[in-house]
């Protein structure tokens, strides 16, 4: 979903444009970790216009990624089509996206900072189930600090993540990265300018 507000029509709206409102290339953070991503079957939970999905792709991963948007789902086959890649997409909620279990070896949940605190544990817990023994978690969010800059991101505090949050939802992983840190990032009109961030990487025992 890529996006901070429920209002289907909202969000609709706001996909339906000629630009990629996140841009089209991937968050930054996640591109970061790509010695430590490994290969296999992935999934790019809420992935909008589809700029990680298409990159997971373009890294050799079979990939399966969803949103909410039908309009946003629309610009991500476009991508996929005009980087040459085949990104498995669905038009769904998570609530009733098909998670299966012990599926796949890579899930990268990015900005998906939508969810209530009650939905974002039950957002992990599907993710936790849903790789395999040995697969990689990837989270990236606004830390709680962000608030001050308003560049992007929930206006509520309870939708910020910090590491404790993320380190206790993940209890038992091989946390590889956990880490607070501000920078300037400029991810299309979305997402741009000084921002507090918070990324993480985890492998499932």
């Amino acid at each position: 979903m890529s996006g901070f507000a429920y209002p289907q029509e909202m969000w609709d709206k706001r996909f339906s444009t000629p630009h990629y409102v996140f841009g089209e290339e991937p968050n930054a953070f996640l591109a970061s970790q790509a010695s430590r991503l490994g290969q296999g079957h992935a999934l790019a939970l809420a992935d909008g216009e589809g700029r990680n999905s298409v990159w997971l792709a373009q890294q050799g991963f079979t990939v399966d990624a969803f949103d909410f948007s039908a309009p946003a789902i629309a610009k991500a086959h476009v991508l996929a089509e005009r980087h040459k890649v085949h990104v498995n997409l669905s038009c769904s909620p998570w609530q009733s996206f098909d998670w299966k279990p012990r599926h796949y070896d890579l899930v990268a949940g990015i900005f998906f900072q939508f969810a209530t605190p009650d939905e974002r544990a039950e957002l992990f817990e599907k993710i936790i189930h849903s790789l395999k023994p040995g697969g990689i978690a990837v989270i990236q969010g606004y830390g709680k600090k962000q608030l001050e800059y308003k560049t992007g991101g929930p206006d509520k505090l309870e939708h910020l993540y910090d590491e404790e949050l993320l380190r206790h939802a993940f209890v038992g992983f091989d946390v590889q990265v956990c880490e607070t840190y501000e920078t300037t990032i400029q991810e299309g009109p979305g997402h741009s300018g000084m921002s507090a961030l918070v990324g993480f990487v985890a492998r499932k025992p």
